[in-house]
């Protein structure tokens, strides 16, 4: 059986300088994910919206989310 598992995260109320930057940030992050694993990054108005998807291992989508959860921490903490 497989399973097929979607996340949206969405910032809300972000200026599109800082969603850029946000972006551009974790861009190298990006790079070679694995196998069944992936991530897409768009602005839409004033959100920056991540959409991950899984369709092998649920572990390894929740540790990509919280990694990527806290990098975006960190990029806005920078630009601040």
């Amino acid at each position: 059986m497989s399973l097929t598992c979607q996340v949206q995260v969405v910032l809300n109320n972000i200026s599109k300088e800082k969603a850029e930057t946000v972006k551009k940030a974790l861009e190298p992050d990006n790079i070679d994910f694995p196998e069944g694993l992936s991530l897409y990054v768009e602005n839409i108005d004033n959100k920056l919206v991540f959409n991950f998807e899984s369709k092998n291992n649920m572990k390894q989508l929740i540790a990509t989310i919280d990694e990527v959860l806290e990098h975006i921490q960190i990029s806005l903490k920078v630009i601040e």
